[in-house]
């Protein structure tokens, strides 16, 4: 409470002494008609920084609203083809302007637009375009810190991004990929004084890129374009780091831009839980709530990881031709220790179960992308992208469990550990060719893709299981080598047509076909004797499957693309067939089945920067391998699994509503969704208890499973001079009823929860930031099976993030999240606090940094959760990285156009 009164205060006191103003006016073209969407935005007269800016509405009406200590200003328009209008002013309470009519720009004032400032924001028909220059940063902030400046954009602190509510998926460098599909790796890297605009569009693939179709409005795509002076040239950065606890961290990025020519080169190594590739300007390799692990599961374990990679862009011939390529190797080195109790539910009783588990993976991987693209012409395309993945590693695990009665009597207890090499290898292929038919939006596409992929596991696995019943103990051991080879071959062919019926309706013919081979070899081998000689096959645990899909496709849709409706079918046929065979047993089967494939989005654009879309399809999914194969899995004694080969596809069903409006004459925005899906043929566990409660587990399908999830987010900014306030207020919520079996009894699990959340941003440019957040779950959990243990817990946590830039040349950085676990088990801890701090210091023109940071400052850090299945309460704890501080230095050197900025000078 005293911080937000401090807060408070703050915020009062930056905008007592400034002016309020309120400007009014309407633009029109020489015809007198209205021009919506044009840019209007006013800069002190005095050094032409911003004041604020707004977009005019459909009657032509705009309106532009600020707090600014200066007194004299200039007002700008522009408009797309129309001479950018100039009007200086000098700031009161209120000013309506008089009508504005734009003149059609002429080429002769080519020279004089070139020179004059652009727009902060430009909206296009499908793009949303932001002025770099026109939002003020520190001289040396990254593509990052550039976007948290942005109306909309907002970044979390896992680096996720969102505009107006909607994710990001892809960002683009020029058009291209940077560095395959990791945002971070350019919103870390990339200097904002190379950046000239941010275009954000719908999420579009490269075919609806060249045929012009809509693309998904639910995902967000960002092109960065770079200046045209500094598109020649170098920047790169390099950092060495070393702390307590044998900690350390080394990295380096390097950045060679020549016209459309790009090429990337990184490397990194550390041991505490980074990439290596996502580097934050305040926290450096260590991030922010950095109590993740990247490359574990749910966060947990620590890493050695050791990467390098390359990247290739360039175009030749007018962009005729276009090549990218990059290249990953990693070698991790990932401990885990995880210890779990948990409550298991059945209809008449209950047992529990304690268990730990301890590993260690090594692995080593390699990845290789490629795409070439050729235009023949501007209406031919033809677009090959080849793909390759190998991973190969070596594992050791170990494993203890006990189970209890429901009066915490021992029943069983087990031992397990395994040694197991590692080794997967994947190749795929996409060939796609597109001719387009004119201007008006026809066009025919064929696109043909291969994959191949092949996994081979050799498990040394040892068990030791001890069953106690009447004073008696009675002891299974299961000493195995397990050879384990997956194979699959997966082929995919789809043709479309699309034919223009008028100006904005069309007619969509398709046809896709899928077929995909998989193949399973398990042979179980027993031990002979201690000298470790396995020869005896246990053909029981042993099996040979090979399981084969088609998927035949046939639809046709009807697509009307208006500028206020945007409406989408597709009807079709789905026809699945599923063929399974087993070499070693006389178990086979061949079930054909259909299911009507439907697609279906409706977008309506009540005005700029305000929708509605609606979207309805359906999906059918093939079991797993070991979902369908009819072989007994031993490999946890307590718990002896076998597949169902007659398992049916699952059906879903899935409709999703979003709403989403940004007004930015008052940077406000809001964003909403309703989502359902409906699941029929769901495959579930059927497990079986017996009185050593040792489990037997299978699979079937039931129908009747669904979830929703809806929820709203409002944001408002706040802006006078270098002062800017942001809050944004969110609600969430989700149902989810599965259905499923505990001992062979059916059950109906309803899991609620509602996630009410609010962040704050209060920013002196080039002097502070602090950013406070809340959010508090409500969790309810409801099993027909058994009432009594019907659960319901409240999560809360609280964060701070602040960084302050003064004095001069001195960064001082602290995040810190408290975290509360509502109702776990005794033994465990139901707190968490994590405050990381780091302290830099800028020299050398501020190209070099030197910093402390010290992460878990109070060494109070845990990961300690509940998960509420649907017959079961779980409560576990995992290794984690504890305290440890470390001081690195950071050395950045960049060359544009022949200047070096670190004093030298270079050649063109």
């Amino acid at each position: 409470m005293r911080f937000l009164s401090t807060l408070f205060l703050l915020l009062s006191f930056s905008f007592a002494y400034s002016q309020s103003f309120q400007i009014s006016g309407k633009v029109i073209d020489e015809k007198g008609r209205p021009l919506e969407s044009a840019t209007v935005y006013l800069e002190k007269a005095t050094d032409s920084s911003l004041v604020t800016y707004s977009i005019s509405e459909p009657d032509g009406s705009f309106e532009l609203n600020g707090n600014t200590s200066a007194e004299n200003t200039n007002l700008s328009i522009s408009f797309a083809g129309y001479q950018t209008f100039r009007q200086q002013l000098k700031l009161e309470e209120e000013i309506a302007l008089e009508t504005i009519t734009m003149e059609v720009q002429n080429n002769e004032l080519d020279e004089v637009l070139i020179n004059a400032t652009s727009p902060p924001i430009t909206l296009k028909k499908d793009t949303l375009e932001f002025n770099a220059d026109s939002f003020k940063t520190r001289p040396d902030a990254n593509l990052e810190e550039l976007l948290r400046k942005l109306p909309g954009v907002e970044i979390d602190s896992d680096g996720q991004i969102t505009v107006n509510g909607r994710p990001v998926s892809r960002l683009l460098v020029n058009g291209e990929e940077f560095f395959g599909d990791d945002p971070q790796i350019a919103t870390k890297n990339l200097p904002k004084e190379i950046i000239e605009k941010i275009q954000v569009t719908d999420t579009k693939t490269r075919a609806q890129e060249f045929t012009g179709e809509d693309g998904d409005p639910d995902n967000k795509s960002i092109n960065i374009t770079i200046k045209e002076d500094k598109n020649r040239g170098l920047f790169s950065r390099a950092t060495a780091g070393g702390g307590t606890n044998e900690r350390y961290e080394l990295s380096a990025i390097g950045n060679y831009f020549k016209d459309n020519m790009r090429l990337s080169v990184l490397a990194s190594s550390n041991n505490i839980n980074s990439s290596g590739f996502s580097y934050d300007e305040v926290f450096g390799m260590m991030g922010r709530s950095a109590g993740r692990n990247v490359f574990g599961n749910n966060g947990s374990g620590i890493t050695k990881a050791e990467t390098a990679g390359l990247n290739y862009v360039n175009k030749w011939n007018d962009d005729k031709y276009k090549l990218s390529g990059d290249y990953f190797f990693g070698k991790n080195d990932t401990e885990r220790r995880t210890v779990t109790q948990r409550e298991n539910i059945l209809p008449d009783n209950r047992y529990f179960t304690n268990s730990e588990q301890r590993s260690n993976l090594v692995n080593n991987s390699h990845r290789a992308n490629t795409r070439f693209e050729i235009e023949f012409d501007t209406l031919t395309r033809l677009s090959i992208r080849p793909r390759f993945n190998a991973n190969f590693g070596k594992s050791n695990r170990f494993s203890s469990e006990e189970s209890l009665d429901g009066d915490s009597e021992l029943i069983n207890d087990t031992e397990t550990s395994n040694e197991e090499d590692l080794k997967s290898m994947d190749f795929s292929n996409n060939l796609d060719f597109i001719k387009r038919f004119g201007n008006r939006g026809a066009f025919f596409s064929a696109e043909f893709s291969h994959s191949h992929s092949r996994q081979e596991n050799d498990n040394f696995f040892y068990s030791e299981s001890r069953f106690y019943e009447e004073g008696e103990e009675v002891t299974e051991v299961q000493d195995q080598f397990i050879d384990d080879n997956d194979n699959r071959d997966a082929y995919s062919f789809e043709v479309r047509q699309r034919s223009v019926l008028t100006d904005q309706l069309f007619l969509d013919l398709s046809y896709e076909l899928e077929y995909s081979n998989t193949n399973n070899e398990r042979y179980v081998y027993e031990a002979e004797n201690a000298n470790g000689e396995y020869n005896n096959i246990n053909e029981e645990l042993s099996n040979d499957f090979e399981v084969t899909t088609r998927r035949h496709i046939p639809n046709a849709g009807l697509n009307y693309e208006g500028d206020t409706w945007r409406i989408n079918t597709d009807v079709g046929l789905l026809h699945t067939r599923l063929e399974n065979e087993n070499f070693l047993e006389d178990v086979n089967f061949d079930n054909t089945y259909n299911n009507l494939f439907l697609r279906a989005r409706v977008r309506y654009e009540l005005e700029r920067s305000k929708s509605l879309t609606i979207n309805y399809n359906t999906n059918a999914n093939v079991p797993s391998i070991g979902q369908l194969q009819p072989v007994v899995d031993r490999t946890n004694p307590l718990n002896v699994r076998v597949g169902n080969p007659e398992l049916r596809p699952t059906f879903s069903q899935n409709i999703r509503l979003n709403y989403r409006n940004f007004d930015f004459s008052t940077r406000t925005g809001i964003f909403s969704w309703f989502n359902m899906n409906f699941t029929d043929n769901n495959v579930v566990s059927v497990t079986t208890v017996d009185e050593d409660l040792r489990r037997r587990t299978t699979y079937t399908n039931v129908n009747g499973a669904m979830s929703a999830d809806l929820g709203t987010f409002y944001n408002k900014q706040y802006k006078k001079d270098a002062r800017e306030f942001r809050y944004r207020l969110g609600l969430r919520g989700n149902y989810n009823r599965n259905i499923g079996f505990t001992n062979e009894v059916q059950y109906m699990a309803e899991r609620y929860s509602v996630s009410p959340s609010l962040r704050f941003t209060f920013a002196i440019e080039e002097l502070l930031d602090i950013n406070p957040n809340y959010e508090l779950t409500y969790n309810d959990t409801q099993y027909d099976i058994n009432p009594d243990r019907n659960e319901d817990f409240v999560n809360h946590r609280i964060g701070i993030q602040t960084t302050s830039y003064w004095p001069e040349n001195v960064v001082f950085g602290n995040d810190i999240s408290y975290n509360y676990f509502g109702n776990v088990s005794p033994g465990f801890d139901n707190t968490s606090i994590l405050w990381n701090m780091s302290l830099g210091y800028q020299f050398w023109d501020e190209d070099a940094t030197l910093k402390v940071k010290v992460y878990d400052l109070l060494d109070q850090n845990i990961d300690t959760r509940r998960v509420i299945g649907d017959d079961f309460i779980q409560d576990t704890s995992n290794l984690i990285l504890t305290r440890y501080a470390m001081l690195s230095f950071t050395y950045k050197f960049e060359r544009f156009g022949g200047i070096d900025r670190n004093g030298g000078r270079g050649r063109r």
